[in-house]
């Protein structure tokens, strides 16, 4: 490798690791969030506030670029191998975030999953292929292969809160998401903020409609962790029937949100796992499709 890709690589990684941190910061000062930090309340969190989000970010925000540099490192092994490399400073991250957060898990899923987006740019980007949205979640997957069977199916004795939920109802949270490279983002998020945009709406709004369709269907296992099938099922039915409104913009969309909100802090529920894939979808949004 010469000198001057090496610094074309670095300018690239500068790229997709901002986008990366861009999307965090956009996600938890995105308002109103249902069951969220935002920048009115901490909704169903009793234990985090924005402060803690916003010092997460600021040590979170310099992994990003090394994930990028791993998928480029190796690119020429096979994907599932990119996804071994960077477990150590997925790891080395979360332990920053732990750090500046006091022990609170403030982007945990949202380091695997950005991670795994910013590796994957780098290995298209060293074999010269074109940065799009087919592409970096056909790479994700390929780095996921396997990842819920040996992960969640094998394992014996569940050691942690996901893996406890998959033996008890199956659903396969952040990995499956990966493994199926984000289907539940390109199939109901990005359209919905695809829309929104075409009809004029701000980014904001855009976000939040994009945020409503996610909720709406993905199976989102915080809400699991806090409030069993039915919490699920329950906010589901909630997101889906705001959806279906024509015209919820503007002041209607943020009472109807505002709303939301209260009855979910007074069920203890929070949709961290789609506050995630709303990130990854706004960094998506940034490529084209094809």
């Amino acid at each position: 490798m010469t000198i001057s890709v090496v610094r074309v690589d670095a300018d690239r990684a500068r790229s997709i690791a901002w986008l990366a941190a861009e999307a965090m910061y956009k996600e938890v000062k995105l308002t109103p969030k249902p069951g969220l930090v935002d920048s009115e309340n901490s909704g169903a969190h009793s234990d985090m506030t924005l402060m803690h989000f916003m010092a997460s970010l600021r040590a979170i925000s310099p992994w990003f670029p090394r994930f990028y540099v791993q998928g480029i490192t190796t690119a020429g092994l096979p994907a599932p191998r990119t996804l071994q490399a960077i477990r150590s400073t997925g790891l080395a991250c979360e332990q920053a975030m732990f750090k500046a957060t006091g022990g609170i898990n403030t982007h945990k899923g949202g380091i695997f999953s950005l991670g795994l987006l910013c590796a994957a740019a780098g290995r298209l980007e060293a074999g010269r292929i074109r940065l799009s949205q087919q592409n970096l979640c056909r790479e994700v997957r390929a780095m996921c292969k396997g990842l819920v069977d040996r992960e969640l199916s094998r394992s014996r004795a569940a050691r942690t809160k996901g893996e406890q939920i998959f033996q008890v109802c199956g659903l396969t949270g952040a990995r499956g998401e990966a493994e199926t490279g984000f289907e539940t983002v390109r199939r109901y998020g990005l359209p919905q903020w695809e829309k929104a945009l075409g009809e004029g709406r701000s980014e904001e709004e855009a976000l939040l409609t994009m945020l409503l369709a996610l909720m709406a269907a993905n199976p989102d296992t915080n809400l699991v962790s806090r409030g069993g099938l039915d919490g699920l099922r329950y906010a589901q039915r909630y997101a889906a029937r705001l959806t279906k409104i024509e015209n919820l913009s503007g002041s209607r969309l943020s009472q109807a949100l505002t709303k939301m909100n209260a009855a979910f802090i007074k069920k203890d529920l929070s949709p961290g796992g789609s506050a995630d894939l709303l990130a990854v979808g706004w960094v998506l949004s940034h490529y084209p499709t094809r």
